[in-house]
């Protein structure tokens, strides 16, 4: 169960059971392998994306990346994983599907930041 101890008592002073806790914990990893699954499928074969990534020597507010591919995986309500671009990568810390043609990532180190990718630029 990946409820911390703060958040289980929080749970049961609301009449949840150890039943009930086990079961919420079983329904939010589902939805985070199922984010996971939607974020690979978004991503798919990887070319070329457009996000708001803030980027050094840039005045643009959208960026175009060539991506290779998505790789993740989850841990109860952790999605992990690993974005790799043609010429650099960065770990993925979270993610989140804003709509069918919006994901935004939480990049890891050399980025530290939330990111929106879109097909389309226009859908920043």
């Amino acid at each position: 169960m990946h409820f911390d101890p703060r958040e289980q008592a929080a749970l049961r002073e609301v009449g949840l059971d150890t039943d009930d806790l086990r079961a919420a914990s079983d329904l939010v990893s589902d939805a985070v392998e199922s984010d996971a699954e939607s974020i690979e499928q978004f991503f798919g074969d990887g070319g070329t994306f457009y996000s708001d990534m803030e980027m050094a020597h840039s005045a643009s507010d959208v960026q175009e990346h060539t991506v290779d591919h998505v790789d993740t995986y989850t841990h109860g309500a952790e999605l992990r994983g690993y974005l790799k671009f043609d010429s650099w990568g960065v770990p993925i810390e979270g993610g989140r599907i804003l709509s069918e043609d919006v994901v935004e990532l939480t990049l890891g180190p050399t980025v530290e930041g939330r990111v929106k990718f879109a097909h389309d630029p226009d859908d920043l």
